[in-house]
């Protein structure tokens, strides 16, 4: 059993682990507060990889330096291999530190129930699932990861209450609000990537950044088969954020070219996919990427298992129109009973707009 204190300081870990959002890839958010005598004396959270894990840095900041019989908080299990890092397990017996609190079991096979099993072999009490559903929910695309050595995928867009992402004529801005925009800025900023077409340079020309609303911007993944792409856009500066094209073998090569004079970095698959691509970015590290394309690369994406989750924003606007686009392509879905549920529903309202969350259920791989 655990108090209301106990969920209390929880929460602040989930605080400290969320400042780093966007940063720690492929790391987990994770932040530890250490209490001794009822008083927090010690806070840290992950910065990002290769940097000392929360803790580590709770520890090493705790004003007096004598942690006997203190109780550490922390919302995933402390590790207990080496990496890039030392086992927490062993700064934390070091430290003398009596009891543990955890937030959730770390998925990653390495460590997975034997940073827990090291602690109370030693001695020390530890209690776990305090928060659990908030821990599981702050780190679920770190744990899409560990399960299934993919990359978390969310498709976000904005569309009219009778279904439209734009116009006939394809004008877009704005289907959303401002208080809309600014929320998908920070979203973006705790991604490690965000993802469009082709159709989408050359229609909107983007910029995909925070808009400053944070200073970590993700990296900026353009797909495009056969390199037909403007030859100036938005996203072809990169004093703000990288900028990365993945491609086919068999591309334009004058294009190719061009763009790779352009100091942009080509990737060339045989065959582009989504699939493959989150497979790459996954093997590169990324943990959360973010689609903010259009109705056709987001149908394929959704058939390839490369989307698990949907943000939809929906504005009180009506723009009519049979040739105005839907967010979503062909399916090859023909019957309503065949159309894929989403679970975990959640509402929010943002001014006018309203925000529906929910996560795809399986069934089309």
């Amino acid at each position: 059993m655990h108090s209301d204190f106990d969920s209390a300081v929880m929460r602040r870990c989930l605080v400290l682990a969320g400042q780093a959002a966007g940063q720690t890839s492929p790391n987990p958010l994770v932040g530890s507060v250490i209490v001794q005598n009822g008083v927090i004396v010690g806070e840290g959270y992950h910065h990002k990889a290769g940097e000392a894990h929360a803790e580590v840095e709770a520890i090493e900041a705790a004003a007096n330096g004598d942690l006997q019989g203190a109780t550490l908080y922390v919302n995933l299990e402390p590790c207990n291999h080496h990496g890039r890092t030392p086992p927490c397990t062993e700064a934390i017996l070091k430290a003398g530190i009596a009891k543990v609190v955890v937030g959730m079991v770390d998925p990653d096979k390495r460590v997975s129930g034997s940073g827990i099993a090291k602690l109370r072999s030693a001695g020390v009490e530890v209690v776990v699932g305090v928060e659990q559903t908030a821990s599981e929910n702050l780190n679920e695309a770190f744990i899409h990861r560990s399960l299934y050595q993919r990359a978390f995928g969310i498709y976000k867009y904005a569309m009219t209450l009778d279904g439209k992402i734009a116009a006939a004529s394809g004008h877009s801005a704005w289907v959303s609000n401002s208080q809309s925009r600014s929320y998908v800025h920070h979203l973006r900023s705790t991604c490690d990537a965000v993802i469009v077409g082709g159709n989408t340079v050359r229609l909107d020309n983007p910029h995909l950044t925070t808009h400053q609303v944070t200073e970590n911007n993700p990296l900026r993944v353009v797909l495009s088969k056969s390199l037909s792409l403007p030859l100036e856009a938005n996203l072809w500066q990169q004093q703000e954020a990288k900028t990365l094209i993945f491609t086919q073998a068999d591309c334009d090569p004058y294009a190719l070219d061009y763009l790779v004079g352009c100091g942009l970095e080509i990737i060339q698959l045989n065959h582009l996919t989504p699939e493959g691509v989150m497979s790459w970015l996954y093997q590169k590290g990324l943990t959360k990427v973010l689609w903010e394309c259009g109705p056709t690369l987001a149908a394929a994406a959704i058939k390839d298992g490369a989307i698990q989750k949907i943000l939809a924003f929906i504005a009180p606007k009506i723009i009519g129109g049979t040739q105005a686009p839907s967010p979503i392509a062909d399916l090859g879905l023909s019957m309503m009973n065949d159309a894929i549920n989403l679970e975990k529903i959640s509402l929010t309202q943002i001014g006018a707009d309203f925000l529906v969350e929910g996560y795809l259920s399986l069934g089309l791989k």
